[in-house]
């Protein structure tokens, strides 16, 4: 595994640089690599070892720019546990990130909204996560020269980065939530039952990624900040179907918003 990291950074550093801050983009947020500066742009199909993103919304491109005198690795796309995966498959850019020396990563996601006062549009600060998955990134032998064996998660959000957020929220104009992520493994949207559940073990929000990645920076020594932008209500509190069209939709509406917050976190990080 640690030779399929190392090429797979070396490929990227040859191309694009190496870079001190890393943002995950999910989906219908990818059009945010726009804002780099002098960017690189490396397509996934082009990184040995490298998994495909099969997932509409999910472009499949690696760009590494300046974006307020800072270099910054972006994924325009990730992978999914529920493309058939294994869960190394899905952490392997996170454990490229830590090779080419991403110290801070931002991980967004598109997510249900668990917490009945949300709406579609909102953007919420991961405050912590649950992994509803059954299954760890770091099952198998440890690799030793990222991170221990048993890494501590009691802090998996930085406290600092997420009073960051909120103080550019409000610099901004921007209303943010918080709350606690929630992780299924996909693809079939949650049941209005398995809603009811975790809402009583304390999710204000549900998707199909992000924890596996974030259980891997944090092995790493990675600062990690979460941000979900709610593109829809969780089953069963409308009554209406769930689909990805509407996911894409309402990523597309929150973008905006969606910048101007990370071009703050990031300017004054």
């Amino acid at each position: 595994m640690e030779k399929r990291i190392q090429d797979a950074a070396q490929t990227i550093r040859k191309t694009c640089g190496d870079a001190e801050i890393g943002v995950i983009l999910g989906s219908g947020l990818g059009e945010y690599t726009q804002a780099l500066q002098n960017s690189k742009v490396l397509p996934y199909t082009k990184i040995p070892g490298f998994p495909a993103s099969t997932v509409i919304g999910h472009a499949g491109e690696w760009h590494t720019g300046l974006l307020h005198g800072k270099r910054v690795a972006m994924m325009r796309g990730r992978f999914h546990y529920y493309e058939g995966y294994s869960l190394q498959d899905v952490t392997l850019p996170v454990r490229v990130m830590q090779a080419l020396g991403v110290k801070t990563l931002i991980i967004t996601n598109a997510a249900g909204g668990v917490n009945t006062e949300f709406s579609p549009g909102d953007l919420m600060v991961i405050t912590d996560c649950i992994n509803m998955t059954g299954v760890s990134p770091l099952f198998g032998p440890n690799l030793d020269a990222f991170g221990p064996r048993f890494p501590d998660m009691s802090k998996a959000f930085d406290p600092e980065l997420r009073a960051l957020a909120l103080e550019c929220g409000v610099a901004n104009g921007v209303t943010l939530r918080e709350g606690v992520y929630a992780q299924m493994s996909g693809p079939s949207y949650e049941t209005p039952a398995e809603i009811r559940m975790l809402r009583v073990l304390g999710a204000d929000a549900v998707g199909m990624s992000t924890v596996p990645e974030v259980i891997v920076a944090r092995h790493g020594g990675q600062r990690v900040l979460g941000i979900s932008c709610i593109t829809n209500m969780a089953a069963g509190i409308l009554e209406q179907p769930l689909n990805h069209e509407e996911v894409m939709e309402t990523g597309e509406k929150a973008k905006d918003a969606f910048r101007a917050l990370l071009d703050s976190v990031i300017a004054k990080l």
